[in-house]
């Protein structure tokens, strides 16, 4: 047995939640109200931009999904409100029209107060699921498994939302006050490398813990001696790369991100602002930019010109994964308690693998060798978007926890950056 394939089942088992799935699927559907709390119904009802969606939406979607595709099959149910399918169906062309995506923020009807009612509904519609023995077939506990971690998803685009729509505010409103101490203003932790000597390597899911479709299947992939860096690149020299002028030059830039940093404009990650220094909006409001803390919120253009500008790359998410695996990269279960990020630690081997922003990879999302997208409805969850995106590794400061794994594959265009974003650089050895 290979020390990746003994590093997979490690990181899978440290994965796995407390509780067992019905403790954990009210905890999921308590933690997003839990997330709406702070905000008032105009806050939940407005859409940033057409990426995004609002509150509102984040909330009833989820509770329509277990509706859907669960709920819906059980003699018993009445379903809430027949026009919420169409109001809250996200992407599913199995199960009919839709709101446009672009215009969710449009929905002032229903309020935030049916769309409460029609969680508290559904909840009570799977407690009763509970109680007469719904967990007893492998079939329902399947599809709750996959609610909870849609819910989950969710909970974070919720968030990341929330700050797009901040953002634009001229207020600039907090979303929640910082709870932490200040963290050090200092340099960055020296940036060192570890080094891979590559070979047949084995990737992808495998055992019993739960898994999206597009995690499968199990394969092997080979591998050129490469290095990783032992932590995520910093804030502190990301500004370096915009004073060398790094958003001026078309020789670090692919063809297609040339024109988007022309077309809107980009002179640094999204967020920053510049008064007399650089400061950058946050959950926590506008604050300094914290140097020895990640760069976030860059699209994968940004992220390779600047690997290029370095002089380096960014990892395939294959050598991110084996590396992972094979140096015992810790996932911070605790991390979306924290809503930001954190300096690099001090210490050997990889750091910041997990809890503190998604981390490009230079891969396109595909599917791996044999896969096979889900027949039914649920199989239009990930297959579909296999095309013009790229692959994203680690969770972030808002990925709640227990939800991120070693064979997690995010994926978004290249283009996009209002997610916590940022990279790790890689070379060949």
């Amino acid at each position: 047995m290979s020390r990746a394939t003994v590093g997979s089942q490690a990181h899978q088992k440290q994965s796995e939640p407390y509780g067992d799935i019905e403790t954990r699927l009210f905890a999921t559907r308590k933690r997003s109200l839990d997330l709406a709390e702070p905000l008032n119904p105009e806050d939940q009802t407005v859409q940033a931009m057409d990426d995004a969606s609002p509150t509102k939406w984040h909330l009833a979607h989820a509770t329509w999904f277990f509706e859907t595709f669960l709920l819906s099959r059980v003699e018993s149910y009445q379903v809430f409100d027949p026009a919420f399918a169409y109001c809250f169906n996200s992407y599913y062309e199995s199960q009919g029209a839709r709101q446009p995506r672009a215009k969710r923020g449009l929905l002032t009807r229903p309020t935030c107060d049916e769309v409460m009612a029609y969680r508290a509904h559904v909840d009570a519609g799977l407690r009763d699921l509970c109680v007469e023995g719904g967990l007893n077939d492998p079939r329902v506990v399947a599809l709750i498994e996959i609610g909870i971690n849609h819910e989950q998803q969710h909970q974070e685009l919720l968030l990341t939302d929330i700050l797009a729509l901040f953002a634009q505010n001229p207020l600039q409103p907090t979303y929640l006050l910082s709870a932490h101490d200040q963290v050090s203003q200092g340099a960055p932790a020296p940036l060192t490398w570890s080094s891979f000597e590559g070979g047949l390597c084995t990737i992808g899911h495998e055992g019993e813990g739960f898994h999206f479709d597009n995690e499968a299947p199990r394969h092997q992939v080979f591998l050129r001696p490469f290095q990783l860096a032992n932590r995520l690149v910093s804030n502190s020299e990301w500004i370096e790369f915009i004073a060398d002028g790094g958003y001026q030059k078309p020789s670090l830039w692919l063809a297609d991100g040339w024109a988007c940093v022309q077309r809107e404009g980009w002179q640094a990650p999204l967020y920053f602002e510049d008064h007399n220094g650089w400061m950058q909006m946050s959950l926590h409001g506008l604050l300094p930019v914290i140097p020895a803390a990640p760069v976030t919120h860059v699209s994968y253009y940004e992220a390779d010109a600047f690997a290029r500008w370095a002089g380096k790359r960014l990892p395939t998410e294959a050598e991110w994964e084996v590396a992972a695996a094979m140096n015992g990269a810790h996932i911070n279960v605790s991390s979306s308690d924290r809503l930001q990020t954190s300096p690099a630690q001090t210490s050997d081997g990889l750091q910041q693998m997990f809890g503190e922003v998604w981390q490009w990879t230079g891969s396109a999302y595909l599917g791996y060798p044999g896969y096979h997208p889900p027949e039914g409805a649920v199989g239009e969850y990930n297959g579909k978007f296999m095309v013009g995106q790229h692959v994203l590794r680690g969770g972030s400061c808002v990925t709640p926890a227990y939800h991120s794994r070693l064979t997690y594959r995010n994926f978004f265009y290249p283009h996009q950056r209002w997610q916590f974003m940022g990279l790790r650089l890689a070379s060949d050895l």
